[in-house]
């Protein structure tokens, strides 16, 4: 075995207390700085990411179960007022139950900014899948309620297009599952005047400035619309915001309150 001789082994220590004790250049100030930003920098954006697929999913999630929830009441007592026999004098009349075509659907009139008014169903996203519909697109709306209805174009029911924004993968990520949708899907819209069932025919991804696809006939922008249709749109790709995922579906039938639910989500409806 090999051994340093004594007085190397001091003029080594000395060395080295020498280093530690000689003061930095601004050069290595300057380095150790930067480099403990960058390591402050690195955390700040990894509490962001947690932040936004997290916690915002969990506080929205919360909220939107509520909204939920409060419409189910809401529509269960519509259901009940709709099947209930008119009065024509003192006495109740056991009228039989007006007629109705799944064809001519009741339109559902356009609330209040910010107001939720509805619940969508897509059976794609699972048999529990249930998220509100609120008026608007904002930021308020769409980070707490999920699906917002596009200002100006048309409410379930009615002739023309019927046009939902949500987020993707902050906020609840209400349409994370989006390319799971293929055509002849169904989209189910309940209001307070009764379900609306959608087909899917077509998905595609455009450019953020194509607003075409919510106009009243996305197939032919400015013309005067004859359909009912429905549309989703939201972010692609999934972790990114460069272009615009897109749903199109047109109407199939509608049946009112009073005659519960479409079979495919009886379950998750409860009427």
């Amino acid at each position: 075995m090999t051994h340093t001789p004594p007085s190397l082994r001091q003029n080594a220590a000395a060395s080295s207390r020498a280093d530690h004790a000689r003061p930095k250049s601004k050069g290595g100030w300057a380095v150790q700085i930067f480099g403990e930003i960058l390591i402050t920098v690195g955390l700040v954006l990894l509490l962001f990411v947690v932040w936004q697929l997290w916690w915002t999913n969990l506080e929205a999630n919360a909220t939107q179960e509520d909204a939920v929830q409060s419409l189910s009441q809401e529509f269960k007592q519509a259901a009940k007022d709709q099947s209930k026999p008119s009065k024509t004098s003192d006495h109740a009349t056991a009228e039989p139950q007006p007629n109705w075509d799944p064809q001519t659907p009741e339109i559902t009139a356009e609330p209040g900014h910010g107001e939720a008014y509805g619940i969508a169903y897509i059976p794609r996203f699972g048999e529990n899948y249930q998220r509100p519909l609120a008026e608007g697109t904002s930021t308020d709306v769409l980070d707490a309620l999920g699906l917002g209805h596009y200002d100006g174009t048309a409410m379930p029911g009615d002739i023309g297009n019927f046009s939902l924004a949500g987020h993707r993968q902050t906020n609840g990520a209400v349409l994370d599952r989006v390319e799971e949708i293929q055509q002849g899907d169904h989209i189910y819209i309940q209001t307070a005047q009764g379900f609306y069932t959608y087909t899917v025919y077509e998905t595609k991804i455009v450019l953020p400035t194509e607003m075409s696809v919510i106009a009243p006939d996305p197939a032919h922008p400015g013309a005067q619309p004859t359909e009912r249709l429905l549309t989703l749109t939201t972010c692609h790709p999934r972790y990114g915001d460069t272009e615009r995922y897109i749903v199109h579906a047109k109407f199939d039938s509608w049946q009112p309150l009073s005659a519960g639910a479409p079979d495919e989500i009886k379950a998750a409806v409860g009427l």
